[in-house]
C-alpha cells in the first residue's frame, strides 16, 4: 500500500519459494510478487532494531468512547483497542503493498490467486496462554462477515469458503474472477479468541477489556475520560522481525477531550506527549511558546509520500436536491478555497483535485493510451468531459470578490430549473416552489470557520445553508443512518487501492446502514469500474483503471473537493528517540521510543 522507487531484484528473487505444483510459498506476499526484504531480513528498514523498551507516551484523543469493540456498528469504540490483536501478516511502510508473516509464519498462494493458505507459527499466543488456532481464524472470519461493519461484508466478499486444511494451515478460497489483492486482504485479518467470545455477544458494546493476542494489552481505563494499554513482557512475537524496533513504550495512555482547543492547551501545559496537528491555523499560532523556543516541545512537519485521498463536502445522493448534476457542479462554485487558504490556513494547504491525490494513481490532462482504452466501453454513459478535459475544480483569486464565480453557479442553478423568488429573494424550484435549504453536518468544530464563510457566499445566490455541529455519537449515528445533506467526508486511499473501494462507492452498499459509500452512488459504471480495477493483473493496468475511475468520480460533482498536506505536523515533548528513515507512508510513532537522558534533559528544564 505504500510507494517505494526502488525495488532490489536480488531480494525478490529470493521473495518465494516455487513448490512442485506451481503454487508460491513464502514469509510474505506483495501486489505484484516485488518483495523488499528477504525471507531472513531482521528488521524493517525504518526501525532502530537497538531501540530501547520502556516509559510511557500519552496521546490525546477527541470525544468519548463506551466500548472496546471496535468492529461492530453499536457504540463508540476506544480508538486504540485494536491494538491488542494480532493479524495473520503485516504491511511495510517502505513498500507499494507488501506484507509479511505474523500470526503466519508462511502463505501459499497458487500462480493466478484463486486462493490463498496461512499456517500458523506454533509459538503464537493469546494473553492467557492458550495457542492462536486455525479455528480462531476461521470463526473470526465469519463473525466479522456476518456480525461485523459493513465494511468487512465488503472487504471479503470475493472469499467463497474457508476451511481448515491442516493442524495449523487455514485456507481461503475465492470466487472466479481476477482479484490479485485477495491473499493480501485476507493476510489483514484481525484474529480474535474463539473461546473467550464463547457465550459473549459479539454484537453488543462492552468494557470488558476483551482477550488479545498483541503486544499490548488493556489495563486501566475509565470509560469516556482516558484508557491505559500496557505492553504484554512475555510478548509472543516480541523478537519477529517484523516486530523488532517497534513497541517501544511500556505504557500507551489515551487521554480524551472535548474538542481540539483544549486539547492544544493540554499538550502545551505537559498534559500528554504528542500530538498530529489538523489544523493548519493552530499550527501557524498556536505554538508560540517558550517551550517550544527553547526546544523542549518539538514542533516538525515531516514529508510523506502517502496517496491524500479525497476530503470534501460530500453530497447526499439519496436527498433529492442532490440529484442533479448541475446543482452540484453549481455548488462548487460558492467555495473559495484560494481565501480559505491565504486568510485562515496561512497557505499551508494544495488544493484537491483527484480521489488519489499526491500519487500516480491521480488522473491529470486528458485520457490517452490505456487510460482511454478502460474509458472507451463507457462513452455516451460518463459526462462528455471525462473523455474531453482535464478536471479542475472551480478557483478564485483570492481576494475574496467571487462574482464570477457566483454567475456561473446561478446559470446552472437556473438551468436545472432554479430561479430567485422576487417576493422573498430565495432561491426557489420553478416548479414546485420548494426553496432551496440544506444543513451541512459538522463534527469538528474547527470546521466551523471554513464552512460558515462557505454558507455566507451560497445566501449570496439565495440558498440557505444551515451549520450544525454535533458531539461524536451523534454524529455517528446520523452518518451511519445516512441522516444528513452534506458532511465533510474523507476517503483515505493507499498505492494500491483495491477491494475496499467497493465499499466507498459501489450500488450494494448504498443503501446499507453504516457502510462508507456516504454518497449513496448508485451507478452502473462505477461499479464496473471499480470490477476491473480489483481485477487489474499488474501496477500498469492498476494505475489506468484508478485513473479512468478517478475522472468518472470527478466529473459526476458528488463533492466539493477540499485539501491536503504532502506532510505530517507533528508537535511532541522533547523526550522521544526515533529512527533516522521516515518511510514513505510517513511517521510511525510504533518505532519511537523514550530517550532517558532526554527525559532528564526536559525535567530539569521544567
Amino acid at each position: 500500500m505504500r510507494i517505494h522507487l526502488v525495488v532490489c531484484l536480488t531480494v525478490s528473487l529470493f521473495a518465494a519459494v516455487a513448490a512442485a505444483d506451481g503454487n508460491r510459498v513464502g514469509h510474505g506476499i506483495a501486489m505484484y510478487d516485488d518483495l523488499k526484504y528477504g525471507p531472513d531480513f531482521k528488521h524493517f528498514d525504518y526501525v532502530d532494531p537497538n531501540a530501547p523498551k520502556g516509559g510511557e507516551i500519552k496521546h490525546a484523543a477527541i470525544g468519548t468512547f463506551d466500548s472496546f469493540n471496535p468492529f461492530i456498528i453499536k457504540g463508540n469504540p476506544d480508538g486504540a483497542s485494536a491494538m491488542i490483536y494480532d493479524t495473520l501478516l503485516t504491511p511495510s511502510a517502505d513498500e507499494p503493498f507488501s506484507e509479511y508473516g505474523l500470526l503466519a509464519e508462511s502463505v501459499e498462494t497458487p500462480p493466478d490467486r484463486s486462493w490463498v493458505a496461512f499456517t500458523l507459527r506454533p509459538q503464537a499466543r493469546w494473553h492467557d496462554g492458550q495457542p492462536v488456532t486455525v479455528d480462531d481464524v476461521i470463526w473470526s472470519f465469519e463473525t466479522l462477515r456476518s456480525k461485523g461493519q459493513p465494511f468487512f461484508r465488503a472487504y471479503y466478499a470475493s472469499v467463497d469458503k474457508v476451511e481448515k486444511t491442516g493442524e495449523r494451515t487455514v485456507k481461503f478460497t475465492f470466487k472466479p474472477g481476477n482479484n490479485r489483492e485477495l491473499p493480501l486482504i485476507i493476510g489483514q485479518l484481525v484474529v480474535l479468541p474463539k473461546h473467550y467470545w464463547a457465550g459473549r455477544d459479539f454484537e453488543a458494546t462492552t468494557l470488558d477489556p476483551p482477550l488479545g493476542s498483541g503486544p499490548y494489552k488493556i489495563d486501566k481505563f475509565e470509560a469516556g475520560r482516558w484508557s491505559s494499554y500496557r505492553r504484554v513482557d512475555d510478548y509472543w512475537g516480541k523478537d519477529l522481525p517484523v516486530n523488532v524496533g517497534r513497541n517501544n513504550f511500556d505504557v500507551q495512555r489515551f487521554d480524551y477531550y472535548r474538542d481540539d482547543t483544549v486539547a492544544i492547551e493540554a499538550l502545551k501545559a505537559g498534559e500528554y506527549d504528542l500530538r498530529l496537528e489538523r489544523s493548519a491555523k493552530e499550527w501557524a499560532t498556536a505554538y508560540d511558546v517558550p517551550a517550544v523556543r527553547d526546544g523542549s516541545l518539538k514542533k516538525e512537519e515531516i514529508k510523506n509520500d502517502r496517496p491524500a485521498g479525497m476530503q470534501a463536502y460530500a453530497f447526499n445522493l439519496r436527498r433529492p436536491l442532490f440529484q442533479d448534476r448541475r446543482v452540484r457542479q453549481a455548488l462548487g462554485y460558492p467555495f473559495d478555497f484560494e481565501w480559505s487558504n491565504r486568510t485562515l490556513f496561512y497557505g499551508q494547504y494544495t488544493r484537491t483535485r483527484s480521489y488519489f491525490a499526491n500519487s500516480d494513481l491521480a488522473s491529470s490532462g486528458v485520457p490517452q493510451g490505456q487510460d482511454l482504452a478502460v474509458l472507451e466501453p463507457f462513452r455516451g454513459k460518463v459526462p462528455d468531459e471525462v473523455f474531453s478535459k482535464e478536471y479542475e475544480p472551480p478557483a478564485t483569486d483570492g481576494s475574496g470578490n467571487i462574482r464570477d464565480n457566483l454567475r456561473k453557479a446561478s446559470e446552472l442553478l437556473k438551468a436545472a430549473g432554479w430561479d430567485i423568488d422576487p417576493t422573498t429573494k430565495m432561491l426557489v424550484n420553478t416548479t414546485t416552489h420548494q426553496p432551496f435549504e440544506f444543513e451541512i453536518l459538522l463534527v469538528d468544530p474547527l470546521f466551523e470557520r471554513i464552512t460558515l464563510p462557505f454558507t455566507k457566499n451560497l445566501e449570496r445566490l439565495g440558498i440557505v445553508a444551515r451549520v450544525r455541529t454535533v458531539d461524536a455519537a451523534q454524529y455517528k449515528k446520523r452518518n451511519d443512518d445516512f441522516d444528513f445533506d452534506v458532511i465533510v467526508n474523507n476517503w483515505a486511499q493507499s498505492t494500491s487501492p483495491g477491494n475496499e473501494q467497493r465499499e466507498y462507492w459501489t450500488s450494494p452498499f448504498a443503501d446499507q446502514p453504516g457502510s462508507s459509500n456516504v454518497l449513496g452512488l448508485k451507478d452502473a459504471v462505477v461499479d464496473a469500474l471499480v470490477d476491473q480495477l480489483i481485477a487489474a493483473p499488474d501496477r500498469a493496468s492498476l494505475v489506468a483503471r484508478t485513473h479512468a475511475l478517478d475522472r468518472v468520480l470527478l466529473w459526476g460533482y458528488y463533492v466539493i473537493p477540499q485539501w491536503y498536506l504532502s506532510y505530517d505536523r507533528v508537535a511532541y515533548w522533547n523526550k522521544f528517540g526515533r529512527p533516522s528513515v521516515t518511510p514513505a507512508q510517513g511517521v510511525q510513532i510504533d518505532s519511537w521510543w523514550v530517550d532517558p537522558a532526554k527525559v532528564a534533559a526536559l525535567q530539569q528544564k521544567k
